[in-house]
């Protein structure tokens, strides 16, 4: 084998070692959590009123539909 393949695989391993790595910090990485389980929470909370008042539950359809509109604005 000439050097210069054993330099790319070598740099192949640590950048497959780098993925790797970053990888479990995203893992780890939780900061956007608490706000993700507010809003199952409030997803929740919804849902329940939607089902115990029919009457919220047209208002609660809307305000969804209005927020989902929203992110997908925000996506593209």
């Amino acid at each position: 084998m000439s050097a210069g393949m054993s330099n790319s695989k070598k740099g192949e391993r640590e950048n497959k070692m780098k993925n790797l790595i970053l990888k479990l910090k995203i893992w780890k990485d939780q900061s956007g959590q608490d706000l993700i389980e507010y809003a199952l929470m409030a997803g929740f909370v919804a849902v329940a009123a939607g089902a115990i008042m029919p009457g919220v539950a047209t208002s609660i359809s809307t305000i969804f539909s209005k927020v989902a509109s929203v992110m997908a604005a925000a996506a593209a």
